[in-house]
């Protein structure tokens, strides 16, 4: 069994606690669906989140999801001039038999301009 990195982020329409829970929520089942994940199958899960974003913190969506014993940490992403705004990056380490070829980065919505030769 390798150790993998998985990348993934998300746009969000709003600054808001509950969006941000749906959002990142959404951004993590699509992570582990697309690459044929289990949250066994996690090893830790490091979130930025653009400076704009105050209402919450991305790791609890994760709790949310019932991800409770895996380490998590929340870190803002740089402040550079022009950057999309309200994004929330995700960089997951897993554990999988895949290819590194074969791992599936997820940018969803407006988030798949962000890195167009990886987003799937």
């Amino acid at each position: 069994m390798a150790v993998r990195a998985v990348r993934g982020a998300v746009q969000l329409d709003r600054d808001e606690a509950g969006h941000m829970d749906q959002q990142v929520a959404a951004l993590l089942t699509a992570l582990l669906e697309r690459n044929g994940l289990t949250p066994e199958d996690l090893i830790s899960l490091w979130f930025t989140a653009t400076p704009d974003l105050h209402s919450d913190f991305p790791a609890a969506a994760a709790r949310g999801l019932g991800i409770t014993d895996v380490p998590l940490i929340c870190a803002q992403e740089l402040d550079v001039e022009g950057a999309m705004p309200r994004v929330v990056r995700v960089l997951a380490h897993i554990e999988s038999d895949r290819p590194r070829a074969e791992i599936a980065h997820v940018y969803l919505g407006a988030a798949a301009a962000l890195r167009k030769d990886i987003a799937q």
